[in-house]
């Protein structure tokens, strides 16, 4: 049975339910998570992070060659691990998501490690996918899912926790589910119709279709289709273009977008202005500033 972490457990709780304030992991949640790691490390997750001129900028990169990054137990705890370590580093200021395999990001359940689970298992790994799914969706940093070939099923439900989906024009895209008689469990059914409309995800959900990047672009389903293979440039394209950014002022900007959708006007005018009141004392937005009137490059320090 794969659970949850109970940092994960934590961040995420805290993330979806509070509406007004991010979690700020401790030093010692953070040694906490680094045990974690070094107690359960996974062989199919790898993460790589930028420095330089780049540094924040960090790559999840999924590597199941053998099962086209199946999501199996161990590739979900590999997942989940990075997700929580990333959450406690000030540094981080956007993530990929990217695969090493070629053709494919992500080509949903590990069906072969399904057949073997019995009822409540089955029931406790779907629960375990969606609540990291919901972790990756609620950090407070810009995610970006970089899809080159398949994104099917769980890897699909992973792609739509991302803030951004960039594809190569040979991905192709699908929730089958209902193919094996089972719904699309893992945020699928509640993510897909607020994104591009409940009506053409009803159909793509209830037919299982696949549909061709170019398609995915018109229906809104994601931001980039671009030449196959170029799927990563671009991504770390607009990576860096976040990256250059206030940080504080970035994430503020997702946390006010994220919670503000779910709110009435007023109270959505409310929550903006407690995001700006975040930025208003710190050192970036006076750097900003003097940046600008000196017309040179600012230089943001996440302060």
């Amino acid at each position: 049975m794969v659970v949850f972490g109970s940092i994960g457990r934590r961040f995420c709780n805290q993330a979806i339910n509070d509406s007004t304030t991010f979690l700020l992991p401790s030093r010692l949640q953070f040694q906490s998570i680094r045990t974690l790691i070094l107690q359960s490390a996974s062989e199919s997750v790898k993460i790589h992070r930028h420095s330089d001129a780049d540094s924040g900028i960090i790559e999840i990169i999924m590597d199941r060659p053998e099962a086209k990054n199946a999501l199996g137990r161990d590739l979900l705890r590999g997942l989940q691990n990075s997700f929580e370590a990333i959450s406690a580093e000030s540094a981080a200021n956007v993530l990929m998501i990217c695969s090493s395999v070629s053709r494919v990001f992500c080509a949903g359940a590990d069906l072969k490690e399904r057949r073997t689970m019995n009822t409540s298992e089955a029931r406790a790994f779907v629960n375990s996918l969606r609540s990291t799914f919901s972790f990756l969706e609620a950090l407070q940093i810009p995610t970006i899912a970089v899809i080159e070939g398949a994104a099917l099923g769980g890897g699909l439900e992973m792609a739509l926790s991302c803030d951004l989906r960039i594809c190569g024009e040979d991905a192709k895209l699908a929730l089958p589910e209902t193919g094996l008689a089972v719904i699309p469990a893992a945020g699928g059914s509640q993510r897909l119709p607020r994104l591009i409309g409940k009506s053409i995800a009803k159909e793509l959900i209830y037919t299982g279709r696949k549909i061709s990047a170019r398609d995915a672009l018109s229906i809104g389903l994601i931001n980039h289709c671009v030449s196959a293979g170029e799927a990563y440039s671009k991504a770390l394209e607009i990576a860096r273009e976040i990256n250059q950014k206030g940080p504080v002022a970035i994430r503020m900007a997702k946390r006010a977008i994220n919670q503000g959708l779910d709110l009435d006007m007023a109270s959505a005018l409310a929550l903006e202005e407690d995001c700006y009141e975040h930025i208003l004392n710190t050192t970036d937005r006076l750097e900003g500033l003097a940046a600008f009137a000196e017309k040179r490059k600012p230089l943001y320090k996440g302060e």
